[in-house]
């Protein structure tokens, strides 16, 4: 088959448009024919190896420290070193089309979703795996999953649309339910026109909270189309613009130098919810601020055993939408990952694996 081969830590040159095996479906797997595959923050940081320590850069930044890191050092990727060379992608809209020992045959012909936050344990998510990251993912004709981790849909949407939503919404869903937003909730999300910027004002303003974005002024109306009930301008501080102590929830994956400001903002017993820092991971903290205001710090990561199936549920009776920006072909993936790193764009794009021959 065709896949994307990531053959180690570097620049676009480490992605290498290769033939390989055709994987196979194991006991209590299932075989998935890709029919398109999202592009995310985390396919790029994995290459980059910006998790490690040694990086304190924002993930846009080709700076020397990501250039010099070594390919396999043990913290480079979710879990440790990634497994290069590897297959990424950890977002897939397929269909299944065989199954392993053990699995309902009944699934085969389905169009699926695949988690891409896998539980090593079912209903354990102290333990995960992600695709496209431990093990191999969707920029490939096909992928094998465990059968737990395949979610068949019923949609309207096309297969481009339906890849856009397993990291960014599954994502923004964990932060969104574990932050305990409700009707009224003031939620705060910085970096609101990307792909789990976006998601999380969907998945906020489903729940009833009154959502406060922030984003470009070429992208305000955007995000305003989407739910958000109030958008600020990017560069402005937040605190002059609102105030301090107006926000319940700030749901942020953007980090950097506005993250006292962010903290600034909070209400007394506020929380503060990150899964990311596409501007910087290394913040600067005033523990004053976090204990006289009696603030809750929230980092997520591994998805609560219900958010996947219920990303789902929302997809099938229409309750948020898909923000396709613009589909490449897989052999495009630079192209792609450049589009997506300059963020011009509202939600994602997406990579269309050629189709198999007979």
């Amino acid at each position: 088959m065709s896949a994307m081969v990531t053959t180690g830590v570097g620049d676009f040159d480490r992605l290498v448009l290769s033939s390989v095996p055709k994987p196979t479906a194991g006991p209590g797997e299932v075989l998935v024919q890709v029919l398109a595959a999202g592009v995310n923050n985390t396919d790029i940081n994995t290459r980059l190896g910006w998790y490690s320590a040694a990086v304190s850069t924002a993930t846009n930044d080709s700076s020397a420290e990501i250039e010099d890191l070594d390919a396999d050092r043990s913290d480079g990727g979710w879990n440790g070193a990634t497994p290069f060379p590897l297959i990424q992608g950890a977002d897939c809209c397929g269909r299944v089309i065989a199954v392993g020992e053990g699995v309902d045959q009944t699934i085969v012909g389905a169009r699926v979703l695949i988690r891409p936050c896998m539980p090593l344990n079912p209903g354990d998510s102290s333990a995960t795996e992600w695709l496209g990251s431990d093990r191999d993912g969707a920029f490939a004709q096909f992928t094998v999953v465990r059968s737990r981790d395949v979610f068949p849909v019923q949609s309207t949407w096309s297969d481009a649309e339906l890849a856009t939503i397993p990291c960014a919404y599954g994502t923004a869903e964990n932060m969104v339910s574990r932050a305990g937003i409700t009707a009224g909730t003031r939620v705060l999300v910085p970096g609101a026109s990307g792909g789990v910027g976006s998601a999380v004002v969907q998945l906020a303003k489903r729940r009833g909270a009154y959502v406060i974005g922030i984003a470009s002024s070429a992208k305000r109306e955007r995000v305003i189309e989407i739910g958000a009930d109030e958008v600020l301008e990017r560069g402005q501080d937040p605190v002059a613009q609102i105030g301090t102590g107006s926000i319940d929830v700030v749901i942020d994956n953007v980090g950097g130098n506005g993250f006292g400001s962010m903290l600034a903002l909070l209400r007394h017993g506020g929380t503060y919810v990150t899964s990311g820092a596409i501007a910087g991971p290394i913040v600067q903290l005033d523990l004053r601020t976090l204990y006289l205001g009696d603030l809750r710090l929230m980092g997520c990561t591994a998805w609560d055993e219900h958010v996947f199936a219920d990303v789902v549920s929302y997809v099938e009776r229409g309750e948020i939408r898909p923000l396709l920006e613009r589909t490449y072909p897989l052999s495009e993936i630079a192209a792609a990952q450049r589009d997506f790193l300059e963020k011009r764009h509202v939600g994602n794009v997406v990579l269309l694996p050629p189709t198999p021959g007979p």
